[in-house]
């Protein structure tokens, strides 16, 4: 005997569970009955019935809005913050992204994604992007990618030829050897003023150097002249630049060619005597980093070891670890914790090899677009990238990272900008609001709820309190969750004051129509839009009674301000 339970919905989502907390769903329009015993669950429509045995049926309505209690209830979350003492520090600029080199020429998968956003052809006079960038005030920009070794610059006499990329398919990455104009280095470097941009750029650390008989390593001394050329040309124009980078993925075992650490130290060494003589003044002096590639334990041992003390400012490796964007499963990756987990101890490990071989410097993401080959065309572009994308900062932050450089601010499928229209992707707004919101003080977070529920805590950016990322991977259930202040005198569930009115600030990330693959996201409910006049919307929070929990909906992102948590690393 079965007990009627509902009837008669316009719309329903009928979603069957492959595992607690992630499910595969369809919906339907149709009006239906449903009836629920013990061992199954029957659905009745007026055209067809279907009985699931063993399974769990979730149906939320859509047109409607009705839940059914005994399926949709909230999980209760308690989420402890340790303030009293920090466990990592960023960089003010944490949040990076990178402009790249390729030609429109660059396709992978029968597809070709970059069109005119390479460094050589990007519109620089688009007020969407020079918008996007001052937004940020400041964005950390990395300048560099796979044909940085390739890229002269057209200064000095030390080159006699300035080529043009061009398809080659027996050169690395199957482009030919390319060069900078100084006039294209002007226009670049007028964006970046009127932005007030923070560039880091990438050098040639191929030149000089020759093939060995291996078939990607390469060998000799880097010729520093042209490098030095187009420095010294930088620093007479008064071009700002934060770093100089030697480089991009040489190390280790590199892509299309490696260096051994021991050259490569040298190299660097190199490189920091010319940025001494041509910045005298330590104040206005450039940082250098490097290797900017894939991490090995015992190249970046050797690496810093010969390198000595101060050479290198800052660690730079690269993450891809989604693996390549044309691969399938990229979505359930994105949503997998115990997936996105895995490169954790990458981060751990190289954390502990730079406080032991060089305490001097920081690590830092200088490159990480998830996954590679430009991303996957209908994932990286998109609201559930977040869940990756913001996991990541939240992650490289814990394990003491300075900066974490996302590829790309525009190009491929996972610019933070679309790369012909230039509006912004959902990651563009989760990183502005991170930027904003998170200071660089990081306090331990834990919880004992669902491994889809990812927390991180940071002192608040110029303002008192604390502000907590909150993501939920789960599309099936809420979670309300309270906030702890953890080894505190007052150990008790804390209740937030803001100028005495007992409120807190919150910022709900949610896809337009429920769509996690969407293009466009919602700021508590209302799409963010450019305004008419092409500027970054307002992100305003909503103010919310302390005295209940915070609901976080399936498939969101959440930032919540909590002004007077007391937190005595925040002080």
């Amino acid at each position: 005997m079965v007990n009627q339970e509902s009837t008669t919905i316009i719309a329903v989502q009928i979603c069957y569970y492959q595992h607690p907390n992630r499910i595969q769903s369809v919906t339907k329009s149709i009006t239906i009955s449903i009836y629920k015993d013990v061992s199954s669950i029957i659905v009745i429509s007026n055209q067809s019935s279907t009985r699931m045995a063993g399974l769990r049926l979730a149906v939320s309505c859509i047109l409607a809005s009705l839940c059914f209690s005994s399926l949709c209830a909230a999980d209760d979350v308690k989420v402890f913050v340790k303030g009293v003492t920090s466990i990592a520090k960023t960089d003010d600029n944490f949040v990076c992204a990178t402009l790249d080199w390729w030609p429109s020429e660059k396709c992978d998968y029968n597809q070709c994604p970059w069109g005119k956003a390479g460094l050589l052809n990007l519109d620089l006079n688009n007020k969407i992007l020079a918008n996007a960038i001052k937004a940020f005030d400041p964005l950390r920009i990395r300048l560099g990618g796979s044909l940085q070794d390739q890229v002269v610059y057209q200064v000095g006499d030390s080159i006699k030829k300035f080529p043009h990329f061009k398809k080659q398919d027996n050169s690395l990455f199957g482009f030919s050897k390319g060069s900078l104009p100084m006039d294209r280095w002007d226009q670049l470097n007028d964006l970046f003023k009127q932005t007030n941009a923070k560039i880091t750029f990438g050098l040639n650390a191929l030149i000089g150097k020759r093939k060995s008989d291996n078939s990607t390593l390469w060998v000799g001394e880097w010729n520093s002249k042209n490098a030095r050329d187009f420095m010294k040309y930088t620093a007479s124009k008064g071009y700002k630049i934060d770093s100089y980078e030697l480089g991009n993925e040489l190390c280790a075992s590199g892509v299309a060619a490696r260096l051994e650490a021991g050259q490569y130290a040298k190299d660097i060494i190199q490189l920091k005597e010319i940025v001494k003589e041509l910045y005298p003044d330590r104040e206005t002096q450039p940082r250098v980093s490097g290797p900017a590639g894939f991490y090995d334990t015992e190249w970046f041992k050797t690496f810093l070891e010969v390198s000595g003390p101060h050479a290198v400012d800052g660690v730079t490796h690269h993450i891809y670890n989604l693996g390549a964007g044309v691969d399938k499963t990229l979505i359930n990756k994105i949503q997998d914790p115990y997936f996105l987990d895995e490169i954790a101890e990458t981060f751990k490990d190289l954390e502990n090899v730079v406080k032991e071989f060089g305490p001097w410097a920081g690590p830092w993401v200088g490159e990480s677009g998830g996954a590679y080959n430009s991303g996957g065309k209908d994932v990286s572009h998109t609201f559930v990238n977040g869940f990756w994308y913001l996991d990541q900062l939240g992650m490289t932050a814990t394990f003491n990272h300075k900066v974490y450089c996302r590829q790309a601010l525009i190009g491929g499928n996972y610019g933070l900008l679309n790369t012909t229209s230039f509006i912004p992707n959902p990651d563009y707004y989760g990183a502005l609001l991170w930027h904003r919101l998170m200071g660089k003080t990081v306090l331990a977070t834990s919880h004992f709820g669902s491994p889809y529920l990812r927390t991180y805590t940071h002192c608040s950016k110029q303002k008192p309190g604390i502000t907590m990322l909150i993501i939920n991977m789960s599309n099936s259930t809420s979670m309300d969750v309270s906030v702890t202040n953890d080894e505190n005198k007052y150990p008790h569930n804390y209740r937030m004051t803001v100028n005495g009115s007992n409120q807190r600030e919150e910022y709900h990330l949610t896809p337009k129509d429920g769509n996690i693959q969407s293009d466009v996201v919602l700021l508590n409910g209302t799409p963010l839009q450019l305004t008419s006049s092409q500027d970054i919307p307002s992100l305003s929070p909503k103010i919310v009674d302390s005295s209940s929990p915070i609901t976080v909906a399936p498939d969101s992102i959440v930032y919540v301000t909590i002004r007077d948590f007391k937190a005595p690393a925040c002080a």
